[in-house]
């Protein structure tokens, strides 16, 4: 499963030398404000460029309707087996563009030019793909990786302050997976005034942990399970978000399901308690609490038990006995879980 992941400094001039790749055509994949920010940046430097290929944004989009809107347009315009997408923008339209190119007539090249900090981390890189379905997350996708991720880091500078948060989570999340002198110097990154320069050395740095994981476990049979701590309870909020229709950014639930997955490793891994304190203490600080009471609690438990992670319906988690020191396929009571909804509530 090998994926190229690229620094450009020069989309325009990259995307020129795709003429010599033998694609017949390439569609620019993009969403409504990605193709007003961005899509400038890719230039018209090809005479393989076919009409954009522009889809709704946010998350609330990542559906079959969109899936079905990119695949009837690259039918109606000649798309074939030697063609290219283009998928820009955030996590979104990475998952979204993945897929529908892993699918279109059984598989066709596909480049990934995040824009968002979340999808050069996370979402661009690793060969997920896939839609939301029925109210859940990424609920019907494949592996496929992109042939190439490009990342052109001053998008970064474009980004608002909450976007910019999203993004840090899942950094956050690599750090604790990485070692200790990571996970200090992420909780001391002032994400109020972000230094960019030291940003870009720590996204690269991030990317990195992630693509060593994945060479190591493509398929999520085992390390890469790693990957979705905090996402077990993460993906519950986000998706009860959505079904209250005020969607949280992922990110930012990600950022809740580590305080409340920080607290079972604690229970049952023995997670150091002030790295425990630390930590959530800093995701407090810059993404407050998600909103929720003891009436929501069996809604997100049965949202749980939908999990791609699971196996036999029971809910499967990652913990941390510290940073650096992984458990995949753990377990936990329902009451536990319960206790770690009351920890983030109230601790």
């Amino acid at each position: 499963m090998k994926q190229h992941v690229l620094l450009v400094d020069n989309l325009s001039e990259a995307v020129g030398r795709l003429q010599q790749g033998g694609y017949d055509r390439i569609f620019v994949l993009t969403d409504t404000q990605t193709e007003r920010l961005c899509r400038p940046l890719l230039g018209d430097s090809t005479s393989l460029f076919s009409p954009d290929i522009i889809i709704a944004s946010t998350d609330a989009h990542k559906d079959l309707e969109a899936l079905s809107q990119v695949w009837t347009f690259l039918q109606t315009h000649g798309a074939t087996r030697h063609s290219l997408i283009i998928c820009l923008g955030g996590g979104m339209v990475t998952d979204l563009g993945g897929f529908a190119a892993a699918t279109f007539k059984r598989g066709i090249d596909f480049i990934n030019v995040p824009t968002t900090l979340l999808a050069m981390v996370d979402a661009a890189v690793g060969g997920k793909t896939g839609v939301n379905f029925n109210g859940l997350k990424n609920e019907i996708g494949v592996f496929c990786p992109a042939q190439r991720v490009w990342i052109h880091t001053p998008f970064l500078r474009t980004l608002d302050a909450v976007n910019l948060r999203s993004g840090y989570a899942e950094m956050l999340k690599h750090a604790l997976l990485n070692n200790v002198q990571a996970w200090a110097e992420h909780l001391d990154f002032d994400l109020a005034a972000p230094d960019f320069e030291r940003l870009q050395k720590m996204v690269g740095e991030s990317i990195a942990l992630k693509q060593r994981i994945v060479a190591e476990d493509p398929q999520e049979h085992g390390l890469r399970k790693a990957l979705n701590f905090g996402h077990t309870v993460g993906h519950a909020f986000e998706t009860l978000s959505l079904r209250r229709q005020s969607p949280q950014l992922h990110g930012s639930c990600v950022a809740q399901g580590m305080i409340c997955e920080l607290y079972l490793s604690h229970v049952h891994r023995d997670f150091p308690l002030e790295r425990l304190r630390q930590t959530v203490r800093y995701l407090i600080e810059n993404y407050g609490r998600f909103e929720f009471s003891c009436d929501d609690y069996d809604t997100l438990y049965e949202l749980m038990l939908h999990d791609k992670k699971n196996v036999g319906g029971v809910i499967n988690f990652t913990f941390l006995g510290d940073v650096g020191r992984i458990f995949t396929d753990q377990h936990a009571e329902r009451e536990e879980i319960y206790e770690a909804f009351d920890f983030l509530r109230e601790g």
